[in-house]
């Protein structure tokens, strides 16, 4: 890639962040920015987030995942447990989920543990899916190597006339996560680059907020 990239700026101006304007509890926090992400109308898949996680190797690793539900206690997504992220947060629970929404200008990070769901929990979940997405689940070995994608049609389309009159079995592997945090960060893109950043660190059951420096 032969491409100058030192000119690709834009200047940050849609919005304001104080410490006046953020609620004491950093959930609640989320939960209004993320409604209003919501309503804005402009943001696809709001729910979409970044999880990284830290293998037994030390490497860190980044992806997208779908935020399925938040409650008072965090943040629950679903995977594979066999797959790449699963093995990671089994060996280092410690993890980040980050928001980007660009046309609001505006980021939140958070940081915390991730923990696994009831086994009744994912499996209510799982019986809420559309019918090829839990066939999908029941169809790859994530992050497993495959020989080619022909493959995993035919498996698919197997499973599509085996089950096309039963009901779908949850894989045993597959469930959900819930994150459950212990820091916040809230960014508000601002001119000149001095962004906006209010940062939550629970200490003890209470939260601590500091503005920090762009």
């Amino acid at each position: 890639m032969n491409r100058d990239l030192h000119n690709y700026r834009k200047s940050y101006q849609k919005g304001t962040l104080d410490k006046s304007d953020v609620l004491a509890n950093p959930m609640e926090q989320f939960r209004d920015w993320f409604h209003q992400a919501e309503i804005s109308k402009t943001v696809d898949e709001v729910n979409a987030m970044t999880l990284s996680t830290v293998n037994d190797k030390g490497m860190p690793r980044g992806r997208i995942v779908l935020l399925k539900e938040v409650t008072k206690e965090g943040f629950i997504f679903y995977t594979n447990y066999g797959s790449k992220k699963g093995q990671a947060i089994e060996h280092n629970s410690n993890v980040s989920l980050s928001f980007f929404w660009p046309s609001l200008e505006q980021q939140v990070i958070i940081e915390g543990k991730a923990i696994k769901i009831s086994e009744e929990k994912s499996l209510n979940y799982f019986k809420q899916r559309p019918k090829d997405s839990q066939l999908g689940a029941l169809v790859s070995n994530q992050s497993q190597e495959v020989k080619d994608r022909e493959t995993i049609e035919n498996r698919l389309a197997a499973l599509q006339k085996e089950y096309e009159s039963k009901e779908v079995p949850k894989p045993d592997n597959w469930g959900g996560f819930i994150v459950k945090p212990e820091a916040f960060e809230f960014w508000q893109g601002r001119h000149s680059r001095l962004h906006d950043r209010m940062y939550y660190l629970k200490i003890d059951n209470s939260w601590e907020v500091k503005r920090l420096q762009p």
